[in-house]
């Protein structure tokens, strides 16, 4: 990976920059280059771990659901065709993944169609109203209480809203990715907002970026966990 990497100075490892694709990305990963690897885990963290909290019940399921995808990608890589981009491939694998981990599948629903301009009226995001201090102090201390009520939600109906409002996928990027017709995807989705709405409407304007974050720390372990297993399964380390 000469050329794509900067130094990190006092850091063990070389730090793709900015610039660096993700194209590049997973051709240096492909050759086993550790600060690829750990970049790719970095861009990809937040929406795995919420696709996988969209379907599994807890956290510490939808990390070890993170950690299984990433070692089932970056030790198949060699079937990425780059047909789709790295990122919705994995997403895939995630997805999988977390359905495997439930072990059944929940029981079909019916859905009843509904009209997209209909929705903004069901539950509206993110809010307009201008927030005061109080409501931005209350707004924080509420991210508990909401993620409890989205995790409430079944699973099919909570994957499409994450995928939505958290990682701000539009309708048709998420069927292309859960392979559901777009109209279904907009129903389950309109579901998913009238059953918040009850506490929700009042209570919160937005923040459904802060939903199931997965940064700082956590994502640096993530790293360093897949990066020691895919070291012990080649039988040697990676390349900076």
């Amino acid at each position: 990976m000469n050329g794509l990497l900067k130094s990190r100075g006092e850091g063990r490892h070389d730090e793709p920059g900015p610039q660096v694709s993700e194209a590049e990305l997973v051709a240096a990963a492909a050759g086993r280059s550790e600060a690829a690897v750990r970049e790719l885990i970095r861009r990809c963290n937040p929406r795995l771990f919420r696709v996988a909290r969209g379907i599994v019940s807890s956290d510490a399921e939808a990390e070890d659901v993170v950690q299984d995808t990433y070692l089932t990608a970056f030790t198949r890589l060699e079937s990425f065709r780059g047909e789709a981009s790295f990122s919705t491939w994995i997403t895939r694998i995630a997805i999988h993944a977390a359905l495997m981990r439930r072990r059944r599948a929940p029981p079909e629903e019916e859905y009843d169609t509904v009209n997209e301009q209909d929705m903004p009226h069901i539950l509206p995001f993110p809010g307009r109203l201008p927030e005061t201090v109080e409501a931005a102090f209350g707004r924080r201390q509420l991210r508990g209480l909401l993620e409890e009520a989205v995790a409430d939600l079944p699973p099919e109906l909570r994957l499409v809203f994450l995928l939505k409002e958290a990682e701000g996928m539009n309708l048709r990027e998420i069927a292309r990715v859960l392979e559901l017709n777009p109209l279904t995807v907009k129903t389950r989705l309109f579901r998913a907002r009238r059953r918040l709405k009850s506490w929700l409407e009042h209570r919160l304007q937005g923040g459904f970026e802060a939903i199931f974050p997965f940064d700082g720390q956590r994502c640096v372990a993530m790293a360093d966990r897949v990066v020691k297993c895919l070291a012990e399964a080649g039988g040697s380390d990676m390349r900076d």
